[in-house]
């Protein structure tokens, strides 16, 4: 959080710097680069789909971005399954790493409002948006996401833009650790003091099996590095990475891009979702029906071998 009496302005800078993603979806030509190399198994690809179904229904019809790397899987399977809709942006990515690291300076946080007011998420934006805004991630005690919304909440005092507007369009989905339930049983936002800025609806969590959990959290090979803040300004993660750790991680990500494309698994997407109570909701219901219909015109294919590698 900035200290007090710190103001802290975006200045000249208008470039974004965020890390260097191959898009899945509209597509990036991968070429020759994923030649030679297995398929990979996708041994949670029910509980991607599971857990894919919860997020957006539990969204309340606003854009959801899952915040860090974590969740990227998440956002692979609902993008390529989302492509086939109507809605095929409602899903996004958004680079953010801040749990244990010392405070950011002030050239850091400039680079990050860049960076977030290019993805669309600005106090002028905000304070104008129809529609919630959703930030889902994996979450545990829930640093990140307390110092993302510090970060967010002095922005938006900085820019001066209504507060009691912009508190009724944010939401927070956590992704947590499934365990047993009980009136006493400890719930991450319980030690959030700032929770309590929000409505009631403004926090929610999914609550998904532990091993998947993990899995995600803390043993899968991810695209991109962790984008902390000594990296918010640092160019060299605008740059493709080569390495094997990538390259068995964009293996992963093509394949379950490829299966958020079948039938089966939109069906399963559906199906899922209309058991939520939102499902009540027209919004919701509209996506269930394109889901299981689908929409020819919307699908796009990852293209292996067609022209160079990026």
């Amino acid at each position: 959080m900035i200290g007090p009496g710190r103001r802290v302005t975006m200045g000249a800078m208008t470039t974004p710097n965020l890390p260097y993603r191959w898009n899945l979806i509209r597509p990036d030509p991968l070429g020759t680069l994923l030649d030679g190399r297995p398929e990979p198994d996708l041994p949670y690809l029910d509980d991607l789909v599971e857990c894919g179904a919860k997020v957006l229904a539990r969204s309340g019809d606003g854009d959801v971005h899952f915040v860090g790397r974590s969740a990227d899987s998440i956002f692979d399977l609902l993008s390529s399954t989302l492509s086939a809709t109507s809605r095929p942006d409602r899903v996004r990515l958004l680079p953010f790493s801040y749990r244990f690291e010392e405070p950011p300076r002030p050239h850091e946080i400039r680079r990050l409002r860049v960076n977030l007011h290019a993805m669309g998420v600005s106090p002028h934006v905000l304070a104008r948006r129809r529609r919630p805004i959703v930030f889902a991630d994996l979450v545990h005690r829930g640093y990140t996401f307390t110092h993302f919304y510090e970060l967010l909440r002095d922005w938006i005092d900085d820019e001066h833009e209504a507060w009691e507007v912009i508190r009724l369009k944010l939401r927070f989905v956590g992704i947590t650790e499934r365990g047993k339930t009980s009136p006493k049983t400890w719930r991450w936002w319980q030690d959030c003091a700032w929770t309590a800025e929000l409505p009631r609806s403004g926090v929610t969590n999914v609550s998904v099996d532990r091993f998947f959990w993990f899995y995600l959290g803390d043993h899968q090979k991810k695209l991109t590095l962790s984008f902390r803040p000594t990296r918010w300004a640092d160019e060299t993660v605008a740059r493709p990475r080569h390495d094997e750790k990538t390259l068995d991680a964009l293996t992963e990500a093509v394949a379950v891009v490829e299966r958020g494309r079948t039938p089966e698994v939109r069906t399963a997407l559906a199906r899922l979702m209309a058991r939520e109570p939102s499902f009540a909701e027209p919004w919701l219901r509209s996506l269930t029906l394109e889901l299981r219909h689908g929409t020819p015109s919307r699908r796009h294919h990852v293209r292996r071998g067609s022209r160079g590698t990026r």
